[in-house]
């Protein structure tokens, strides 16, 4: 018959896998490549998600996840069915090429 303390550590371990199974892997699509954003996010394949990764370079970081929506083929629902995973912080994407001032002579 098993002891207390082993029944104990079993359930420890169930808790533990069951913990790690609930947490939600999440990707910033201001600084991941095409690849990640793909793995991690539901209905975006490898098309979209260099789209996505090409449309940050041109038009600079997004500041929220519905920003998305602004990408060719990411409409509402994929954005919506993603949002637990979707991460806009931490270092910005390419800033938006503006023109430099004008010199004055």
């Amino acid at each position: 018959m098993p002891s207390l303390r082993t029944l104990l550590a079993i359930l420890a371990l169930a808790w533990t896998g069951i913990a790690a199974a609930e947490s939600v892997e999440q990707v910033n699509i201001n600084t991941a490549d095409a690849e990640t954003i793909a793995q991690v996010l539901n209905g975006v394949g490898l098309k979209k998600a260099e789209a996505i990764v090409r449309y940050r370079e041109t038009h600079g970081r997004f500041d929220s996840p519905s920003d998305l929506t602004r990408v060719k083929g990411i409409g509402p629902s994929i954005v919506e069915k993603n949002e637990a995973k979707i991460v806009v912080s931490g270092s910005p994407g390419k800033s938006p090429i503006e023109k430099p001032p004008a010199a004055s002579e």
